[in-house]
């Protein structure tokens, strides 16, 4: 599935990506390694979100290159007993702030509504790592066998 933003997250993939399961997310080593990263997602307008308070490897990596590939394994299997799995294809950027908010808001649908995330007083502003989709595929009804 190949179009904009906005199109390529349509409801059931909304639904999949808010659904408090962890996410992949690949990005790429500055010796062309990848690096995988087990993150909390969420969606902000037509991006995929995820919040950092310190200054991580997944975030120097996308300021260098900004294609990423993020998975997740998503509810339901198909008529063949395959999982259902969406990979996001996409593009990056990095702001900076917003990550205390968005981790806190995401920690009442990963951890549970009376969590308080992060577990300690006055966090940095930390980084929020935004996704514009590019392609999205899989198993579901985002994607085909």
């Amino acid at each position: 599935m190949e179009t904009g933003s906005h199109e390529l997250l349509s409801p059931e993939v909304r639904e999949a990506l808010q659904s408090g399961r962890l996410a992949h997310l690949v990005t790429q080593n500055a010796d062309g390694t990848p690096q995988v990263s087990v993150v909390w997602v969420g969606i902000e307008d037509d991006e995929i979100v995820s919040g950092h308070i310190p200054d991580v490897q997944k975030l120097r990596n996308v300021r260098r290159n900004p294609q990423v590939v993020l998975s997740m394994q998503t509810e339901g299997r198909n008529d063949f007993g395959l999982d259902h799995h969406i990979i996001v294809h996409g593009t990056t950027r990095v702001t900076e702030g917003g990550a205390v908010e968005l981790l806190q808001r995401l920690a009442h649908v990963y951890l549970g509504p009376d969590v308080k995330f992060p577990p300690f007083d006055n966090p940095p502003p930390g980084h929020v790592l935004r996704i514009a989709p590019q392609r999205i595929k899989g198993i579901g009804p985002w994607g085909q066998m």
